[in-house]
């Protein structure tokens, strides 16, 4: 009787066969997936970012008494958007507001109407626009994108 009860135990109970062994191929293909996935989403970031070939870096150049049209706090890059005394638009990028914000600027830092001088790097082909550097306000104040330089 004891045997029967351990037969039919036996019978339902999983199977103890070992499941089949995957192809060498098999593996080798799952580990490229999974390494392209995984390449595919480090550098994501870097698609997403663009070069900085297109301003004229080493020597600044400065706007004096421009207005403030918008100020756009916002990621990758902050963008400031001036008027010149002849109502020209220009158009700036800037650091992130991340790295803004620790050189001690914020999205309250300029006001549309506000008059301000500015130094940046001018854009190769020659557009209005550039890189901003600084910003020196009416009241005397400088914002320095790179902190203390």
């Amino acid at each position: 009787m004891r045997d029967l009860c351990w037969q039919k135990a036996d019978k339902h109970a999983p199977s103890q066969q070992a499941a089949p062994e995957e192809s060498p191929m098999t593996r080798k293909t799952r580990l490229a997936c999974a390494v392209a996935a995984i390449a595919a989403a480090v550098g994501l970031p870097a698609v997403a970012h663009h070069s900085t070939a297109m301003f004229e870096w080493g020597t600044s150049t400065e706007m004096k008494s421009v207005t403030v049209e918008k100020w756009e706090w916002t990621n990758p890059h902050t963008f400031l958007y001036v008027r010149d005394a002849d109502g020209r638009r220009w158009a700036f990028e800037g650091m992130s507001p991340n790295h803004l914000s620790r050189a001690g600027w914020s999205k309250r830092s300029l006001a549309p109407g506000e008059r301000i001088d500015l130094t940046y790097y001018k854009l190769r082909d020659g557009r209005r626009g550039g890189f901003n550097v600084t910003v020196k306000r009416a009241n005397g104040t400088t914002l320095n994108q790179f902190g203390g330089l």
